[in-house]
């Protein structure tokens, strides 16, 4: 049983940072991928950002510059840095992998329950 569990979200005034964490736990194999995607009300969800386990990373055009995805392969944990928030960047961010449960499965996607961030103006 795969388990992504999600920490860090809230509320923040515009401008201000947060930084959120997604720890993946259970039957792993190996990690091929680790990112967040968010989804806004009434919206589709979205990639924010991605990393690959040999640390490419990419970024939607509207976080570039403002959020940083990092990966602690020991701990099987990614973080997203997030600063200058805007309100446009409230919605429920989830946590995504591409992991391989044991050797001999294919990978496949696992996600987070998701974490709300909200950013006033």
């Amino acid at each position: 049983q795969v388990q992504l569990v999600e920490s860090g979200g809230g509320l923040v005034q515009a401008g201000g940072s947060l930084r959120l964490s997604c720890a993946a736990s259970g039957s792993i194999f190996s990690i091929s991928a680790m990112g967040w995607y968010r989804q806004a009300p009434g919206k589709q969800r979205e990639l924010v950002a991605r990393i690959t386990n040999d640390d490419s990373t990419n970024y939607a055009d509207s976080v570039k510059g403002r959020f940083t995805i990092s990966r602690d392969n020991a701990s099987n944990t990614v973080h997203l840095q997030m600063s200058s928030l805007k309100p446009e960047d409230t919605a429920v961010y989830y946590c995504h992998a591409i992991l391989r449960p044991a050797a001999n499965f294919l990978s496949r996607a696992y996600w987070g329950q998701g974490t709300q961030v909200s950013v006033s103006s």
